[in-house]
This record gives structure tokens, sequence and C-alpha cells, in this order.
């Protein structure tokens, strides 16, 4: 019988740490054997764990990043919001560890990456692509990590700077369209999540898949199989 995978969750007391524990608890494969949240010791809490999943805040992560090669455990990072320093420490870290590193967990979201790409392959410059993305009123990044990574995906394509519009209002968990514009038509895109147990799914999947790797920087889409 294969072992369950402990797992210990950095931002319990989050929205999203709030759902994977929800989550874990009907999961056969998973358990949760450390939980820390602000004030708490990030080192302490991954010394009996196999895997860490990090939804806490991007300033935590030189914590993070410390605490897991301090105690050498995988890691799945699912906070966004990092500055270009934090993303050089996140693949400097990933050299000694395996790091699932993603700015969405949803299986929906990741189709849509790979959908988006492949469009931008077919059009190519005819057509121009904008970005909308829509969330609740407490979100506190704009553009969402999930446009970012949208808008690095066309641009790696079309070489060109993409233009995105970011929303906030109610409680919307999260809706993201990329519509294509060409001469005398248009493609939209869209990916609507109806609730945030799509991304503590996609995180808890991702922390069994992380566990035993080499390590190196990985994304959802390898989690999925579906990287370019």
């Amino acid at each position: 019988m294969k072992s369950r995978v402990r797992v210990a969750l950095i931002g319990a007391r989050g929205r999203m740490g709030q759902t994977i524990i929800h989550l874990a608890k009907a999961d056969a494969t998973i358990d949760i054997v450390a939980k820390c949240d602000l004030d708490d010791s990030i080192e302490g809490a991954l010394k009996d764990c196999d895997v860490a999943i990090d939804f806490s805040n991007a300033s935590s992560i030189h914590e993070v990043c410390s605490a897991a090669l301090e105690n050498e455990r995988a890691l799945v990072v699912g906070t966004t919001g990092h500055s270009p320093e934090q993303r050089q420490l996140i693949e400097k870290t990933a050299e000694s560890l395996p790091i699932v590193f993603a700015s969405n967990f949803s299986v929906g979201v990741n189709a849509l990456f790979a959908l988006t790409r492949r469009a931008a392959e077919i059009f190519g410059s005819e057509f121009k692509p904008e970005i909308v993305e829509t969330h609740h009123t407490q979100k506190k990044d704009a553009p969402s990590g999930t446009a970012k990574t949208l808008a690095e995906i066309l641009k790696s394509e079309l070489q060109i700077e993409i233009p995105i519009e970011s929303i906030r209002k109610g409680d919307v968990v999260g809706e993201h369209t990329v519509t294509f514009v060409g001469p005398s038509e248009r493609l939209e895109l869209t990916h609507r999540a109806g609730s945030r147990e799509i991304f503590a799914r996609g995180a808890l999947r991702a922390a069994e898949w992380v566990v035993g790797k080499p390590a190196g920087l990985y994304s959802m889409q390898d989690v999925l199989g579906i990287s370019k």
C-alpha cells in the first residue's frame, strides 16, 4: 500500500489554507502533519513532512525557502505577487530542491494556458491579444498572477507587450478572459472559477506529484503532463 504524503501547510488560517485542510480530510493519500501561519516557526513545521505547501504571502518566501533548504523538503509555492528578486530566490532554491511554482493550480486554468499558447501560434501577429481578469475586492495583487502568466505566454510567442485590465468587485473567486482581436472577428477564451476548491485540489495534486522528483522548478503543467 502506498504511504500517505505528509504535508506541512504554510498559511493555514487563510482562505486557501482552510480549503486545503477541508479537502485533505477526505483525501486518502494526504496527511496534513503541520500547520503554521503568522508568527509560527516555518522551519519547525517542516521538520517532519515530505512536502510543504505555501499559501501564505510573498513576503514569507525567504523564510519558506530557507526552511525548505534546511530540512531538504519539496515545495509547492502557491503565493503570488513576488518581486523579481523573490522569483530569483525561488529559482535558486529549485537548484537544490524540487519546487512546483504556479500562479494557478486549477486544471481548467492550466488548460487555458495551453490553449492561449496554441491560439497565439495559429494567429501570429494578425490578431492582437488582450487580457481581462476579475477577482474579489480583498485580493491584494493586481494584475493577478494568472493574468501575468497569460501575458508571459503571449509575449513569448508574439514578442509584444500585452495589455491587462484588472477588475476588483464583490466576492468573485476568479475570472480570466484572453481575447484575440482580428480583422472582422474575435476569439475569446474564458475561465471562471466557481470555488477555491479547484485551486486547493490542484495544490494537493502537485504536492503528491513533486515528492521524490529531482531538484528543479516545475509548473502545474508539468504536474498535469501538458507542458510544452
